[in-house]
């Protein structure tokens, strides 16, 4: 089948942190023809980079933890451990992004950006996209406590153990999609990752 989109309208119905679009759209079906015209509100909020710290040397991972409204209005523990992310801000590559990031949030600077994967956070209702990376980093310059007081971030620095890992996933300590799919990433691949940190002495 031939699939196509025909959009109608797009108008701006939120703007404030975030902001949210409505489009009256119509789109291709399976058995032939077109849909009717649809409603449907998008969340914009831009795209992001995200980046797993792994300390080869020390064989640890230096993640964040703070606190995160979303899960609060979910009615879960709001306080949320993470891998380094951030919006992507305009002329500013993904890999630009979680380099200043990296420092920003966890006083690390990344030596080597290794790719991992580019996802929709979530297609039914976001525009957003992730582009994620794992970049080594040496756990000795991590904060403590980082972020920005400009927005209003207030970050703590974790030092997780590598031999951590599977038990954070096991007992669903991490609850972060973009985190789960780093960690799932990060055991198929630490043996060739500790390879790349050697390469680099």
């Amino acid at each position: 089948m031939s699939k196509k989109v025909v959009v109608e309208k797009v108008q701006s119905v939120y703007r404030g942190y975030f902001r949210v679009d409505q489009y009256l759209l119509q789109h291709s079906l399976y058995q032939g023809g077109m849909s009717p015209i649809l409603s449907r509100e998008i969340f914009e909020r831009g795209h992001i980079g995200a980046v797993l710290l792994f300390d080869a040397k020390k064989d640890c991972l230096v993640m964040i933890e703070q606190f995160r409204p979303g899960a609060y209005a979910a009615g879960w523990e709001p306080w949320v451990l993470e891998c380094v992310a951030g919006v992507i801000e305009k002329d500013e590559s993904p890999e630009q992004l979680v380099r200043r990031e990296s420092v920003e949030e966890a006083g690390c600077e990344i030596s080597l950006l290794v790719p991992i994967h580019q996802f929709l956070s979530s297609p039914g209702a976001c525009s957003e996209t992730v582009k994620l990376y794992c970049g080594l980093v040496d756990s000795e310059t991590a904060g403590t406590i980082c972020g920005l007081d400009s927005e209003g971030e207030n970050i703590k620095v974790r030092i997780i153990p590598c031999n951590q890992v599977s038990e954070l996933l096991a007992n669903n300590k991490i609850v972060n999609a973009k985190t789960l799919i780093a960690l799932q990433w990060f055991l198929l691949n630490q043996s060739t990752l500790h390879q790349l940190w050697e390469s680099q002495k």
